[in-house]
């Protein structure tokens, strides 16, 4: 293990008692540890998360330095945006609270911004667990790629310079997708630029029903319309990628849904309400139609 002190992490917390553990321990344990950690406490209220947050500030066993910085509650954006502040290396690690990583994290995607002067973030697929155990493989890209969807977990390591660029992170942003908007705000500092993905599970995400993820989903339309009128210069310069981006979502989960009603229907099982009817009324335009007469002719 060694010190890479080109990097700094800032972890954001808020009544996530033990589990700010877990995210502090996964950095020491690093086989290229951050030169200092800085949990920025975005106004926890639980006494047991106050107990640990005083636990690791005074613990001087710990192998790298920890700040904690304490502010009344304003949102992750916000307090990330504390965090950075305090940061004096050229390299940011963001981790929430509740996330760990896997121990070669550090040093596997901080080589490549050595590899691509233009890479201005990079991060690494995802290993959920909780209620959900899969590999999630978001894939990066330039700034076409991220405008049907965010293509960059919210762990990752950011170019220090590029967040005072664009304005850091928005902090009117609450009820989610702040990160999605914060990777368009940095790929449109300059001409080129990229987020790169190391293509392994480097980052351990825990899935819950009330997660703050799950539960932006509710106003995705919403917050979606803010962000393309935010950034709307660079929709219009990449309109066709954009669009074509969402129909390829739409089409891939309209041919999962229809695999899975043809194997349905193969093996005599009924359709659910919401399948009956689709069948009944399918959607036209969008090839909705095509999708129900290919199940019902079981082709």
């Amino acid at each position: 293990m060694y010190i890479n002190n080109e990097i700094e992490a800032v972890i954001t917390s808020f009544n996530q008692k033990s589990m700010i553990h877990e995210a502090v321990d996964s950095l020491c344990c690093q086989t290229a540890r951050p030169k200092r950690i800085i949990i920025v406490d975005d106004g926890t209220t639980d006494e047991m998360s106050k107990n640990v947050l005083h636990e690791i500030e005074t613990d001087s066993g710990l192998p790298v330095p920890v700040l904690v910085i304490r502010q009344s509650n304003q949102g992750v954006s916000a307090a990330r945006n504390t965090g950075i502040r305090e940061v004096k290396a050229p390299l940011v690690l963001a981790l929430d609270g509740d996330d760990s990583l896997q121990p070669s994290f550090i040093e596997e995607v901080s080589k490549l911004f050595n590899e691509n002067p233009s890479m201005i973030a990079a991060s690494s697929w995802l290993q959920t667990f909780g209620v959900l155990d899969s590999i999630v493989r978001p894939h990066g890209g330039n700034a076409a790629a991220f405008l049907a969807r965010n293509c960059c977990p919210a762990t990752h390591i950011f170019r220090r310079q590029v967040w005072k660029q664009c304005g850091g992170y928005d902090e009117t942003m609450r009820s989610g997708f702040e990160d999605w908007d914060f990777f368009l705000s940095m790929l449109e500092t300059a001409p080129d630029t990229y987020i790169g993905i190391v293509q392994k599970p480097l980052i351990n995400y825990r899935t819950t029903p009330v997660s703050s993820n799950i539960k932006s989903m509710e106003k995705r339309l919403q917050l979606m319309r803010y962000i393309i009128e935010k950034h709307g210069k660079c929709y219009q310069e990449h309109l066709t990628e954009a669009i074509l981006g969402i129909e390829a979502t739409s089409i891939s989960r309209l041919y999962g849904w229809e695999s899975e009603m043809i194997h349905a229907k193969s093996q005599g099982k009924s359709f659910s309400n919401i399948s009956n009817e689709f069948i009944a009324s399918p959607s036209y335009g969008d090839g909705g139609m095509a999708a129900a007469v290919r199940i019902v002719s079981g082709e």
